[in-house]
């Protein structure tokens, strides 16, 4: 049997979100064989059609990977663990990940959230995280997307108490949306800013947690590089590898 990730505890805490258990009409699905499919996928990176037989056939276990992306699943069992945040610290920072060849689109277009560099095809995970370094929101676009460019869509509806990002954050849009929504700053300025204001050496500290988070990610070598062609569908590999980091 290949190795498994969940232990009963937090298989407790995710099942019931989930459809196809007991109190849902129609079948009863194995979803615990499932989860661990795609957590096996996920952790190796391996093709699909590689996928250990005792967790079933691969072609049912991507497709069936596929709709719980399009219906939104992951994503909203990524959001019910996320209620539980800390939210002294927002933290934002982007992350490149190069695109495999298998991922790579027919067309490229913003929505594919893939572009092409000196370095080949990548995509940019933008991310924010609460005090503890746990993610609360993700964001695809192309990998030379700049970060700021991100950076209200990632603190949209959050109220925090100190917003921390580095100095590639520094720009007087983002600033002003920090100020509105309520939170303080903690942003070094730009060298070639005329105002060099003040901000809290020490908070900002904590900002190596949300760098902590993207090595986390990252550990799961589907999503250190792009395999899905379709974005939703790497977005669902970035969410199942975020509510294994909330169930730890």
């Amino acid at each position: 049997m290949a190795r498994t990730v969940l232990k009963d505890e937090q298989w407790d805490r995710i099942k019931d979100m989930l459809p196809g258990k007991a109190s849902d009409p129609g079948p009863t699905a194995q979803n615990r064989l499932f989860v661990e499919a795609i957590l096996w996928i996920g952790r190796t990176g391996a093709p699909w059609r590689d996928l250990p037989e005792e967790f079933g056939h691969w072609a049912s276990t991507y497709n069936r990977f596929n709709r719980w992306c399009k219906r939104g699943i992951w994503s909203w069992v990524f959001k019910e663990l996320s209620k539980d945040r800390d939210m002294e610290y927002l933290m934002v920072d982007g992350s490149i990940t190069r695109v495999h060849q298998h991922g790579a689109p027919k067309k490229q277009n913003k929505s594919e959230a893939v572009g092409k560099s000196r370095g080949g095809l990548t995509t940019k995970i933008h991310a924010a995280t609460d005090a503890l370094g746990n993610p609360v929101r993700f964001i695809l676009t192309a990998g030379q997307a700049s970060e700021y460019g991100q950076a209200n869509a990632l603190i949209e509806g959050f109220s925090a108490d100190f917003v921390l990002a580095d100095r590639g954050y520094d720009s007087n849009a983002f600033l002003l949306e920090i100020k509105r929504s309520g939170a303080t700053q903690v942003i070094p300025p730009k060298k070639n800013r005329v105002d060099q204001r003040d901000y809290d050496k020490q908070i900002y500290k904590e900002r190596n947690l949300v760098e902590r988070l993207f090595q986390k990610l990252k550990n799961f070598r589907r999503i250190a590089t792009r395999y899905e062609r379709l974005p939703r569908n790497y977005m669902g590999m970035l969410e199942v590898a975020a509510i294994i980091i909330w169930l730890a």
